[in-house]
């Protein structure tokens, strides 16, 4: 059911906030039901997907990430999807530029634009403003803290963050290796505390937040669930496609859950059901990390628990979003 009505949950609108470009963001956990929603509202109400989902910007890497179909696509235009090569790493700092004139693209065609996705940093990022550090990758750096990391263990490596950049540390979850590694980089390269160079300004964007959730024991059903949907309908070939194509599992790329875990099995390292299991326990894991950038109690997050008349209740919220929006420029212009 929804949260309490919008109103109460917003500042008192004024004619420079309702001139902003609207966003509409869907967030919420994996397999909470993002896509199916925020498909069926754009359908509803003229808008056009971008993906927040740093799972799905590669090529080639469509069942294990759960990348809306095909057919799932042509109901309603996604943007940011199969847009780089597993080589080709795409930032925080590309994602947020590219979200940035997606937004205003689909916005200067009189559509809606929905930002949709799961992962916090990605959404955060675009929604308050923020000013990401221009440092290139450094791959020699990277390597030698991947090394480090192996040797010390992720925890010994965030230990040495929290040494360097306490802030930085604080924000990252000691097992996301990649992140950690990134502020030790960016830090290590410029002698200035990544938490130092990573500012915000005001949004550019009039925002709705809407959350999706569930009963957790719900999601991680439909967590195992979707699992076993992805090996029946090819997960492994599609890792096996990867690698033949030269693709080094040793990349970024393949740190999304279940690639790394079916590369070992395909390489006789670990059973399958080894491998179902710990991508099953990486997932869940996950879930519970994305709750941190998204709180039950944030005031500006409208939260919908998933149900039959969930689409429906999120249009009225939006619809009177916008109306409220429309009303205040009147008046204004009446005033004037």
């Amino acid at each position: 059911m929804p949260s309490p009505d919008i109103t109460t949950n917003s500042k008192e609108l004024n004619t420079g906030d309702v001139l902003r470009t609207p966003l509409i963001v869907i967030l919420g956990p994996t397999a909470v039901g993002k896509t199916e929603i925020s498909i069926q509202l754009a359908e509803s109400l003229k808008g056009e997907v971008i993906s927040a989902d740093s799972r799905l910007f590669y090529r080639g890497m469509d069942i294990g990430t759960a990348k809306p179909t095909t057919k799932d696509q042509e109901r309603v235009p996604h943007h940011l999807i199969d847009v780089a090569n597993p080589d080709q790493i795409w930032s925080l700092a590309i994602f947020k530029n590219e979200a940035h004139k997606a937004i205003h693209d689909i916005q200067s065609r009189g559509r809606l634009p929905f930002l949709v996705g799961g992962t916090g940093q990605y959404i955060r990022a675009v929604i308050e403003g923020w000013r990401i550090p221009e440092v290139g990758p450094d791959p020699q750096l990277r390597i030698a803290l991947e090394k480090w990391s192996n040797e010390i263990t992720p925890q010994g490596l965030h230990n040495r963050l929290m040494v360097l950049d306490p802030e930085a540390a604080k924000r990252i979850d000691h097992r996301n290796v990649r992140r950690t590694i990134r502020a030790l980089e960016v830090t290590l390269s410029t002698g200035r505390q990544f938490s130092a160079q990573r500012d915000r300004s005001a949004s550019p964007y009039r925002l709705l937040l809407i959350g999706l959730t569930r009963p957790r024991e719900e999601i991680f059903e439909r967590v195992d669930a979707r699992i076993r949907t992805m090996l029946k309908i090819g997960f492994l070939e599609e890792v096996q496609t990867l690698l033949d194509r030269g693709y080094s599992p040793d990349l970024p790329t393949f740190s999304a859950i279940g690639y790394r875990e079916i590369t070992a099995h395909l390489q006789g390292e670990i059973s399958l059901d080894e491998a179902i299991e710990q991508i099953k326990r990486k997932t869940r894991v996950f879930v519970r990390r994305q709750s941190n950038w998204f709180k039950p109690d944030d005031p500006d997050i409208q939260w919908f628990e998933v149900g039959p008349e969930t689409k429906s209740e999120i249009e009225a919220v939006i619809r009177l979003w916008m109306n409220q929006g429309a009303v205040v420029v009147k008046r204004d212009l009446l005033i004037n």
